[in-house]
């Protein structure tokens, strides 16, 4: 058997139905010659996820923000002082850095299994 040929000679491949009347046109044409209604151009693309690259950089800058942190809240720059209340500082430096360094590794591993997985 042949291929299916369409109302102009051209396979069925390379036409397509017109959303308003229902016809088959040419596939390339953007107005239906048939009802003169301007159909629109669809454009398949590829879905894109959760960028890995993204998630990594994002994990290291955590990571540098928590020590950064820890390294002044801690008092090891001894000229600068962050001007918080005494009972704050051991919360920040026992739990609040250590969490957000933990967070930042999560993500960064996270970024890693992306970037394997695609």
């Amino acid at each position: 058997m042949g291929s299916c040929m369409g109302t102009f000679g051209k396979t069925t491949a390379e036409t397509r139905r017109c959303v308003y009347c229902g016809k088959q046109m040419a596939a390339h044409l953007t107005q239906c010659p048939f009802c003169r209604e301007a159909v629109p151009q669809v454009q398949l693309s590829r879905r894109t996820g959760p960028d890995g690259r993204l998630q990594i950089r994002r994990g290291l800058l955590y990571m540098l923000l928590a020590a950064v942190i820890h390294y002044f809240a801690a008092g090891y720059a001894v000229p600068f002082q962050i001007p918080l209340p005494a009972p704050v500082l051991p919360l920040v430096t026992q739990y609040g850095t250590p969490l957000l360094f933990l967070g930042g590794l999560g993500m960064t591993l996270y970024g890693l299994i992306l970037r394997v997985k695609s």
